[in-house]
């Protein structure tokens, strides 16, 4: 006899049948496909390193200005070669000067740096104690503005903020806004500080010398500038360095190039063995003069020229003022009258 087992039909189980995994309904639609960006590149380029890559990267933009190919545009042209030059660019290439630095005394008030931001059109400002030689850090326009404002909850006030004059009168040391500042020698790589500046967020360097004295000052601006090209804000003036008054006399900063002097004066103006020393104006009538001239005085040494310094303190000369000499017409030997005629002889 047959168990109720053996008798029942055997069935079948057959595995549930799988489906293939969907995308979620929340997952984007694939994106049409593009062609790597012009950043995309730069990264795979400098990635991989290799001589090969940069010098055919090199003939490429030569063959690029030359007109033979029309793979970049001028913008990428301009950034493509900034990238191959960055590698031996220095801080102290991009810096700005010691001369030229805008800073602010700790122990000045906050109104005074105030007025120090209206004048000079900076966001930020470099804060000392005694000297430039010791700099503490700086101050964003945006923490000053924080200490004289406050805001306004009245809302029958149509007013969002008040002005708060009392911090106006208090010393920079007492109020807790200076920001610190990176410390860098002068031959740090471009790149590197850069790179040391994104991931402190931090915007601006203090370039020290040897003996730990400030040699200059950078931003993350001027770090960009040698990659993308110069980058000029509202607050940039537009002002010629070299401005012609008449056909003799030239105004001109003392930072002007001496090519730039010459193309506005013309090719008379020639510096002639000057020129292997220096690049500015102001490097050229410093060698002429060999120290630091006084204001007023005037300085001679270039053939048809004489420079006369209008701006200058104990360390730089600032703006000249170029006046074309003029050259004594050589000097003509007397004409020689013709000989008179001999005298006739009586006799004859």
């Amino acid at each position: 006899m047959m168990s109720d087992q053996e008798t029942a039909p055997r069935v079948e189980r057959q595995a549930p049948e799988t489906k293939p995994a969907s995308e979620p309904p929340s997952s984007p639609a694939p994106a049409l496909p593009r062609g790597p960006s012009l950043w995309t590149r730069l990264k795979g380029l400098l990635a991989l390193r290799t001589a090969s890559l940069r010098d055919d990267l090199e003939v490429a933009l030569e063959a690029e200005k030359n007109g033979e190919t029309a793979d970049f545009t001028a913008s990428e042209r301009t950034i493509l070669k900034n990238v191959l030059e960055l590698g031996e660019k220095r801080v102290e290439d991009v810096m700005v000067p010691r001369a030229d630095i805008e800073a602010v005394d700790a122990e000045e008030t906050l109104g005074t740096l105030v007025a120090r931001f209206r004048q000079v059109g900076h966001s930020r400002m470099p804060v000392y104690v005694e000297t430039l030689d010791n700099i503490t850090g700086f101050i964003h326009v945006k923490d000053a503005m924080r200490r004289i404002t406050e805001p306004v909850t009245d809302p029958e006030k149509d007013v969002p903020v008040r002005l708060v004059s009392t911090p106006l009168k208090q010393k920079l040391a007492k109020l807790d806004i200076v920001r610190t500042v990176l410390f860098v020698p002068p031959l740090m790589p471009v790149g590197d500080l850069l790179q040391q500046m994104q991931l402190k967020r931090v915007h601006m360097a203090i370039v020290i010398d040897e003996f730990g004295g400030t040699d200059g000052v950078v931003t993350i601006e001027d770090l960009l500038e040698a990659v993308v090209g110069e980058i000029e804000d509202e607050h940039d003036e537009d002002v010629a360095l070299v401005r012609r008054v008449n056909s003799a006399n030239f105004i001109a900063s003392a930072r002007a190039e001496l090519s730039e002097v010459r193309a506005v004066i013309g090719d008379d103006f020639d510096p002639g063995t000057h020129a292997e020393d220096v690049d500015t104006l102001g490097g050229l009538v410093f060698d002429l003069a060999g120290r630091v001239p006084q204001k007023g005085e005037v300085i001679g040494g270039i053939k048809g020229f004489e420079f006369e310094v209008l701006q200058a303190d104990s360390r730089q000369i600032k703006r000249i003022k170029i006046k074309r000499t003029k050259q004594r017409a050589p000097r003509k030997p007397p004409l020689k009258k013709p000989d008179d005629p001999a005298p006739i002889d009586a006799a004859e």
